[in-house]
């Protein structure tokens, strides 16, 4: 868990250092990893047997579960677009 907050925070303190900088291929760069890790993902999945055997059962649980947290992102980052444009203006 140190380890994952310590990459964060190196992240953060490195954006931080060059938010002044044009980095052009970052967006590039962080879609790609995040396909490689959602890929990494389905291969881990694929081959935890318990998983695609109790498949069946855990899909419709996991469905809903995914549908939700997606409702959840979609809403909360439109409130928070709202809110950061109207205090732009």
């Amino acid at each position: 868990m140190y380890i994952v907050l310590l990459f964060m925070l190196t992240g953060i303190i490195s954006g931080y250092l060059l938010r002044k900088k044009k980095l052009g291929f970052m967006n590039g760069l962080i879609l790609t990893l995040i396909w490689a890790l959602l890929f990494l993902l389905g291969l881990e999945v694929g081959m935890n047997e318990t998983v695609v055997r109790k498949f069946a059962s855990l899909g419709l649980e996991a469905a809903i579960i995914a549908i939700a947290a997606t409702l959840g992102s979609v809403i909360g980052a439109k409130l928070l677009w709202g809110s950061i444009k109207s205090h732009k203006q």
